[in-house]
């Protein structure tokens, strides 16, 4: 008798409703014919451990984690990543079938891919890039510009400590600059990344002076709602090339989707019109 296993994945987070995976890695199922399902999955922080050793059992393949979860999900892991462990958080988990935990993050490589899509004219080495936020976005995005030889990295947060203790991890390319004089360091900029919440909808906007802004120079955010900030729009103003942040929420989810149903999903027009149904 054939084994028919229907492989089951899922996203891990609390809460979860909002998160556009389900739809994503759905639309990706039905393109493709594959018998397999993908589920949101709310889990309590306290729980998280007793439900990661319990999917395997179910039928799981895999589960995206998100946020609270990034940093719980690598230490419970059986087996890291070097980028997740860089990272210090993990994004994808691929359950083995002795039930044992591999956990990897593809936030930076969603982030490169995004960028290689929207800006193919960019060039890492061309200089310097301008970072904004030192949360775990941050972390990913600095280890992805560092890996493809971005030369400088200057990295500027709301609250200064934080990003100091990203350079001391991430080492000698990052210089860190105070939040006040984030308006001065980006007229030098080819790439400015927003990794904070700052213009998201119900959050206050982005306030750094964007007037420095070069023409040609890459901007992007990460935030997706909306999928135009007021960064992106000034930034088009001053004629810089834009990449919105959904790009990067699809293409974090194509290493995950390929390993756990065999089949390497394409990120096209009909993709993002998924995501955003």
């Amino acid at each position: 008798m054939t084994d028919h296993h229907i492989p089951l994945a899922g996203v891990i987070g609390h809460p979860v409703a909002h998160s556009r995976s389900p739809k994503l890695h759905g639309h990706w199922l039905k393109t493709y014919g594959i018998a397999g399902h993908y589920i949101p999955l709310d889990v309590a922080p306290a729980d998280l451990e007793m439900v990661l050793r319990t999917l395997p059992k179910a039928g799981f393949v895999g589960a995206n984690v998100t946020v609270p979860h990034k940093e719980a999900a690598l230490r419970l892991a059986d087996h890291v990543s070097d980028r997740a462990s860089v990272i210090g958080a993990a994004n994808t988990l691929v359950f083995r079938q002795d039930g044992s935990i591999h956990a990897d993050n593809t936030d930076g490589y969603g982030f490169m891919e995004n960028l290689r899509s929207g800006a193919p004219d960019w060039n890492p080495a061309d200089g310097p890039a301008v970072v904004f936020g030192a949360g775990g976005a941050a972390r990913a995005v600095l280890q992805a510009l560092a890996q493809a030889g971005v030369p400088e990295i200057l990295l500027t947060n709301r609250t200064r400590t934080r990003a100091d203790h990203l350079k001391e991890e991430f080492g000698q390319r990052i210089s860190v600059v105070d939040w006040v004089q984030a308006g001065n360091v980006i007229e030098n900029a080819e790439l400015v990344v927003n990794t904070t919440s700052l213009g998201m909808q119900g959050q206050p906007e982005l306030r750094v002076p964007l007037d420095g802004l070069q023409p040609g120079a890459v901007v992007t955010d990460l935030v997706y709602a909306p999928l135009k900030t007021r960064l992106l729009e000034q930034a088009e103003e001053a004629g810089c090339t834009t990449v919105d942040g959904l790009g990067m929420l699809l293409h974090q989810a194509v290493p995950g989707f390929e390993r756990w149903f065999g089949q390497r999903p394409e990120v096209d027009a009909y993709t993002r019109a998924a995501a955003l149904a």
